[in-house]
């Protein structure tokens, strides 16, 4: 019975991969839509594993191990398949790099995240997290996958490469890990949260692509605005 409680949330990572796996069969077949919906379908996969876990008190070094290997899958390797075949590989060699280099990035991520674990403010992400820019690159892949307009994909060298650079640049991205859901103040978020849920179960993949979009610019926005700020101070007499 013991041994099946640990089992039970290798089968959700197990699941993140599967949903990985088809994903660029997916991308082969040319069903790039829905391809992008198997990375999200992974995602919500990947963050029930833990929390199955930590529920049924089944965590163990080997369950961090083998989510991080499943996360290089589905969010390293699966988007970068899917984005090369959906537009990059129109640009040759070139294409080709960039979508590697997303997923060579999303490893180190991956490999300084589980190496910082027990150290960083765990209020904030050291980089953007591998899932939220798999999440930004196959959101847009999803709005625009009928799309064959030489521009578009053009822009998808930049954003991927963009995307790559975030994940392993040191921008602090709230995590929202310090959120109490028990305290009196969430009773207030819940409508929130309902509103939001409600938004993507209309918009779907308008909703995501957005979002994620946002979350991954955000970091960026927020030192620009901080060292705007602080020239404005320095200038004032």
């Amino acid at each position: 019975m013991r041994r099946g409680v640990y089992v039970l949330p290798a089968l959700f990572t197990v699941g993140n991969v599967f949903c990985g796996y088809l994903s660029m069969d997916a991308a082969v077949r040319g069903r790039f839509d829905f391809a992008a919906m198997l990375i999200f379908a992974a995602a919500i996969l990947d963050g029930l594993d833990g929390r199955v876990a930590r529920w049924a008190g089944a965590t163990s070094a080997f369950g961090e191990q083998l989510d991080s290997l499943a996360d290089v899958v589905s969010f390293g390797v699966a988007p970068a398949f899917l984005v090369y075949r959906w537009g990059l590989i129109d640009f040759g060699r070139a294409g080709l790099l960039v979508s590697f280099l997303f997923v060579v990035c999303g490893a180190c991520r991956l490999a300084r995240f589980n190496v910082q674990l027990h150290v960083v403010d765990k209020r904030y992400f050291v980089g953007l997290p591998i899932p939220s820019a798999a999440g930004a690159l196959c959101g847009l892949i999803w709005v625009l996958s009928d799309s064959r307009a030489y521009e578009i994909k053009a822009g998808f060298l930049a954003v991927t490469a963009i995307l790559s650079w975030l994940m392993v640049s040191t921008f602090r991205y709230r995590s929202f890990k310090d959120v109490d859901l028990r305290s009196r103040r969430a009773v207030l978020i819940v409508p929130f949260f309902v509103l939001v849920f409600g938004l993507f179960w209309v918009l779907r993949q308008y909703a995501l692509a957005s979002t994620l979009s946002v979350y991954a610019a955000s970091a960026p926005l927020v030192r620009l605005f901080g060292l705007l700020r602080g020239r404005q101070k320095q200038a004032v007499p």
